[in-house]
């Protein structure tokens, strides 16, 4: 009785590991059809994933330093901030928030809400600080 076993050389495993080091290490010619489908499944990744995906959102800076003049530092501080504090304790709020996002300790005199128009809604909170 002569069987006849298959010979297992292993060739698709190696090939689809040697695809792989070339794509990871752009082993490809220039002008060749795999480097126009790597250049092609880049671009697709660049223009078609959504935004959203990476949390990756522009935002306007909640502290901003306006302005310094005369040894008063004018410091914008966003409504969200300081809006759900009392009056009496937004100052030593507007202090920890301008420690938190410069690193400096400034003592802040005093905290006036900045009004639209019409005095009824709140855009924001100038706090008058001190070195």
């Amino acid at each position: 009785m002569n069987v006849k076993l298959p010979i297992v050389t292993g060739e698709g495993k190696e090939s689809t590991i040697g695809f792989g080091r070339r794509l990871l290490f752009w082993d490809f010619a220039r002008a060749t059809w795999q480097y126009d489908v790597v250049v092609g499944l880049i671009l697709i990744f660049i223009f078609a994933t959504p935004r959203e995906w990476f949390h990756d959102q522009p935002k306007a800076s909640s502290v901003l330093l306006i302005s310094s003049r005369n040894g008063i530092n004018n410091v914008f501080i966003a409504p969200d901030l300081l809006a759900s504090v009392p009056e009496a304790e937004r100052s030593a709020r507007a202090e920890r928030l301008i420690h938190q996002r410069t690193g400096k300790r400034w003592h802040v005199q005093r905290v006036e809400p900045i009004r639209d128009e019409a005095e009824q809604e709140v855009k924001g909170f100038i706090a008058h600080a001190t070195p």
